[in-house]
Parts: structure tokens; C-alpha cells; sequence
């Protein structure tokens, strides 16, 4: 005999047999909430998520900035993730860092490289270097969208087979290569070029 507690239960969950079979019909998708989340999420990427966070740091302890853009895939490599520490292309929230600065869960890191910015908020840390759909749950992109393909034209792209430029042709590239810079149509030290 079920108690009273018991039936409170099973009305809760939708009815007495608690089987699930009255509330989803023939395809197995039901009204509850467990369902869903669970037919959203692909096994293997369960998996992975859970393998990453094993991984992780253990409590108390720290990953250092280069790593973990590293292991989040904002970065080919780790030494391209120090590379850029130190060259000040990494900021956490709003301050230079050098490559062993200890991240923590919900800073934002600026990530500036291959032509764009990367704006993120750390929402999980980990070490090790994980798949695509693993690593985008490891923080929130606030990034601007990437320009289009237009837009990044490169300069002073010639012809196959047009042959060596001419003078007047090479100065003109020069001039398109100098507005795409921020120092303008000078040289070094402030000269003009060429004259």
C-alpha cells in the first residue's frame, strides 16, 4: 500500500504509475523537464563534458591565462598563448597579464589576434586541451561578430603572370599598405618614404 507521501510524489511527477508512458505518447518525448535537457545534449559531448571537468583543477587550485586559452581553443598553441601574454595582446579584466596570471571563474579576457577580438567570460576552468562543443561551454562569447570576407581584402594582390611591378605600380601598393597601418604614409622616425 503506498503512503501518503508516496501519491503526493507520483502526482507531482504527473500521475500514479510514474512510468512516464501517459505523458509523451509514441515518440518517448514527454512534458517533463528531464526529458528535454536530455534529448538536447548528445552523449558524447556529455561525456566529454564531464571527462574535461575531471581534469579540471582540484579546489583551491589555479590555471594559469596562457593554458587556459589554450585549452579553450582561443589559441593554436600554448606558446602562442604566452607569445601573446607578453606581448600585451591578453587582458583580464581591463589589465595587461603576463602568461602565469591564475584565472578564475567569471573574469573577462580580451584576446587580441588574427585580426579580430575575442571578448569572453571564464565560466569553467580547465587544463587540458578539449574538443570544439566541449570548449564553448567553458565560457560565454561576447564577441563582436567577425567582419565579413569583403571587408579583410588584401592589399596590393597582383595577377599571376602580370610580371614584376613597375615604379609608379610599386608606389601605389606602398600607399595601400599604408593606410591599412596605424603609423600613416610615413616611414620610421616620422620621415616620408622614398623622397
Amino acid at each position: 500500500m503506498a503512503s501518503g507521501d508516496d501519491m503526493d510524489r507520483d502526482q507531482d511527477r504527473g500521475g500514479p504509475s510514474g512510468d512516464g508512458e501517459h505523458e509523451g505518447g509514441a515518440d518517448g518525448q514527454g512534458r517533463g523537464d528531464a526529458a528535454p535537457a536530455a534529448a538536447a545534449v548528445d552523449p558524447r559531448v556529455a561525456a566529454a563534458v564531464a571527462a574535461a571537468a575531471a581534469a579540471g583543477p582540484g579546489a583551491g587550485e589555479t590555471v594559469r591565462i596562457d593554458s587556459w586559452i589554450w585549452a579553450v581553443r582561443l589559441v593554436k598553441t600554448r606558446s602562442v598563448g604566452a607569445t601573446a601574454c607578453r606581448g600585451g595582446h591578453v587582458r583580464v579584466n581591463g589589465e595587461r597579464v603576463k602568461p602565469a596570471y591564475s584565472v578564475r571563474v567569471g573574469d573577462e579576457v580580451r584576446l587580441r589576434g588574427e585580426g579580430r577580438e575575442r571578448i569572453v567570460v571564464v565560466t569553467r576552468l580547465i587544463r587540458k586541451r578539449v574538443g570544439a562543443p566541449v570548449a564553448v561551454q567553458c565560457y560565454v562569447d561576447n564577441s563582436p561578430p567577425p567582419p565579413p570576407r569583403e571587408a579583410v581584402a588584401p592589399a596590393g594582390v597582383r595577377d599571376r603572370g602580370a610580371g614584376r611591378p613597375t615604379k609608379r605600380d610599386r608606389r601605389e601598393l606602398e600607399r595601400l599598405r599604408d593606410l591599412g597601418t596605424l603609423d600613416g604614409p610615413s616611414g620610421p622616425q616620422g620621415r616620408p618614404r622614398g623622397h
